[in-house]
């Protein structure tokens, strides 16, 4: 992989891929004391970077392998790339999807694809689909666009990093990068070494799904066990092997970040910018708290990686980023089943500012005391103990669920 390889895709997606706008946030460089622009891939045609690698790597097919048709598996971005290929390329496309996946996600990608992909949805999550999809290649003898681990799609999606370097007014010091199998990475990584060495290249990762991170630290590729799925266009259990092989030369640092972090920063680059960014899209935005003493001054470079959020996950969104901010508490409260316990609760324990946001609970005659779930939120974070000051104060007998995610998530 070299930066020549990119230059060669940069030629080959001109016309066809959206050169995206490199912009200088006010917000975020009042905020950390620096300069940061955010190079916005949300307003690519399919609205990730996706579309890059998947029509470098079919562009470049021969007319035999194209007269074959294309096989890939994919759970949103990638899907929609290679269906969009598939209609301006004229080639047929058989794309695997979970049955799993949401129907705005199948809708986009028979949009994109029209008459020339089929999509296949088989199993319940990637995995499966990716297993059915290479079983289905090899019985037609077709090609299969993979995702990220592959020469010509790290290319595609290194243009992301040159015209990163073109559009810039002086060199980045530091470039943060999303990272789910690591092709976007790698190849802006493999440009910045020719042409920047002296920027910083950092990854960033989901924290549920530590893939790269896990394989750095142990010196050679591994596969994960399991992962947190939320971040979806960043959630791999094994990156790709030529991806490692890279990035394991080339960034300068990797961090985590808590699934919580990223919802919170989608809401705020909403809210603030009417930026709206899928999970993946938020992480290099969210890494700027980790870094805030060391890009101060700097020039700072943040790759919007994709702007597919589904509007039904926002109140999921919503939750996570008040549970990581600390603004909101559940508890189970076993109540003394005496009339005016639930009042002292309310006057004596709330705060003028405390919300009752959730409150589940059923009477038991022949008991002493009755559980209730409920769910407090709070004005400004840090309240918790306060809470918990007051519960033991009073006498309640409590137990706090938010360090219990597989309990909360069962009863919320």
């Amino acid at each position: 992989m070299t930066s020549d390889a990119i230059v060669r895709a940069a030629a080959c997606l001109q016309g066809t891929v959206r050169r995206t706008p490199l912009e200088l946030n006010d917000t975020l460089s009042r905020k950390f004391d620096c300069q940061v622009w955010l190079k916005r891939e949300d307003l690519q045609v399919v609205r990730s970077y996706k579309l890059r690698g998947a029509f470098h790597k079919m562009a470049g097919l021969s007319e035999q392998e194209r007269q074959a048709g294309i096989v890939c598996a994919s759970a949103g971005n990638h899907a929609q790339g290679v269906a969009y290929a598939c209609r301006h390329l004229g080639i047929r496309g058989y794309i695997f999807m979970p049955v799993t996946t949401p129907r705005q996600k199948i809708d986009k990608v028979a949009t994109f694809g029209g008459t020339w992909s089929e999509i296949v949805l088989t199993g319940d999550t990637f995995d499966d689909a990716f297993a059915s999809a290479q079983a289905f290649c090899e019985t037609r003898q077709s090609v299969f666009i993979h995702p990220f681990d592959d020469p010509q799609v790290i290319a595609g999606q290194g243009t992301v990093g040159l015209e990163i370097w073109e559009d810039s007014v002086v060199p980045p010091d530091f470039l943060f990068v999303p990272i789910g199998g690591g092709g976007l990475a790698a190849g802006v990584s493999t440009y910045f070494a020719d042409v920047s060495p002296a920027t910083a290249i950092v990854g960033v990762e989901p924290a549920g799904a530590a893939a790269m991170k896990t394989s750095l630290r142990n010196g050679y590729n591994t596969t994960l066990d399991e992962i947190d799925r939320f971040v979806d266009g960043a959630a791999v259990r094994r990156v790709g092997d030529l991806n490692f092989a890279i990035c394991r030369q080339r960034l300068y640092d990797l961090v985590l970040i808590p699934e919580g972090k990223v919802c919170s920063t989608i809401l705020k680059l909403y809210n603030e910018e009417a930026i709206v960014v899928e999970p993946a899209g938020a992480l290099s935005v969210a890494a700027l708290e980790l870094y805030r003493p060391h890009i101060r001054g700097k020039t700072v470079v943040c790759i919007i990686s994709g702007g597919n959020n589904d509007i039904s996950r926002t109140e999921e969104i919503r939750e996570r980023a008040l549970l990581y901010e600390g603004l909101k508490h559940y508890f189970i409260i076993r109540f003394p089943q005496r009339a005016g316990a639930l009042k002292e609760f309310v006057v004596e324990v709330l705060g003028p500012d405390d919300d009752i946001v959730q409150f589940e609970y059923i009477k038991k005659n022949n008991r002493e005391s009755g559980p209730a779930l409920i769910g407090i939120e709070c004005k400004q974070p840090g309240q918790l103990e306060r809470l918990q000051s007051s519960l033991r104060q009073r006498h309640f007998n409590f137990e706090y669920l938010n360090g219990n995610s597989d309990l909360l998530r069962f009863l919320v």
